[in-house]
């Protein structure tokens, strides 16, 4: 996986103009459903901002393996919940 990021910018000059148009669409859509999950889904901000915290006060030199171990807590819910105004159920 070296060199490539998700960031990396798309040479969409190669694409045909139809392509370009389905690509815009595409990008739109997925924009749209992103924001309809996260107003749906308010937990979301409240588990993003926990684990900035986190981050930020306590600066892991492994933020891969930071993040797994914020996001795998058994009591992650307990503190996640409540901000929320809402039950966060785990399968």
């Amino acid at each position: 996986m070296a060199g490539k990021s998700g960031s990396s910018k798309l040479d969409v000059g190669v694409l045909s103009a139809e392509q370009q148009e389905k690509l815009r669409q595409f990008q739109i859509k997925t924009r749209i459903d992103n924001e309809k999950y996260l107003i749906s889904h308010p937990e979301v901000e409240f588990l993003i901002g926990g684990f900035l915290r986190e981050v930020i006060l306590k600066r892991p030199e492994d933020i891969h393996e930071f993040a797994a171990d914020h996001f795998s807590k058994p009591n992650l819910c307990d503190t996640t919940g409540p901000k929320a105004g809402t039950n966060i159920d785990v399968e």
